[in-house]
């Protein structure tokens, strides 16, 4: 038995060491995170700065968040070490109204949501009475990726002044 913890902390030393942290500390903290094209979350949850486990070496990191330009950086991940993006994006001028709302229901909070196969943010920024993101009316392709499982795509049409909810 003491044979066989001691080849599971081996294990896991050895993992630790091929592999160093990404913390990211970007304004708006609701940015999205893409690692070698892969959305990871959030840059921030409730405003604190997330940290994301990867894998030693040069990884292209994308922070992407609608109304701001995208911001394309590569990185050096050390193994064991911790590397830290410290950014803040530009604004895009504001869409004009008129607006619908579309609102998202998910189990997974941390979900990517895409609009037309472009990223909007995660389910939970949507998920709620008072959260929903504003869309000009129209018809749109609505895709949830969760961090885990098979991704959802519906297609919506968007009213002004009206709900369309997405599960």
């Amino acid at each position: 038995m003491r044979i066989l913890v001691v080849l599971m902390i081996a294990s896991l030393a050895c993992a630790a060491a091929d592999s160093g942290r990404l913390k990211t500390e970007v304004d708006p903290g609701r940015a999205g995170v893409f690692v070698d094209g892969k959305y990871v979350g959030p840059a921030a949850n409730f405003k604190i700065a997330r940290t994301y486990e990867l894998p030693a070496g040069q990884h292209e990191v994308r922070l992407v968040d609608p109304r701001y330009e995208e911001i394309v950086k590569t990185v050096t991940i050390t193994a064991g070490k911790k590397t830290v993006i410290k950014e803040t994006m530009k604004a895009l001028p504001p869409a004009k109204p008129p607006f619908g709302k579309l609102r998202i229901e998910n189990a997974d909070h941390f979900a990517a949501v895409y609009v037309n196969d472009r990223y909007m943010g995660h389910v939970d920024e949507f998920s709620n009475y008072a959260q929903a993101l504003l869309l000009n009316p129209g018809t749109y392709e609505v895709k949830i990726v969760p961090l885990n499982g098979a991704p959802v795509t519906k297609t919506v049409t968007v009213e002004a002044d009206k709900t369309v909810l997405v599960k």
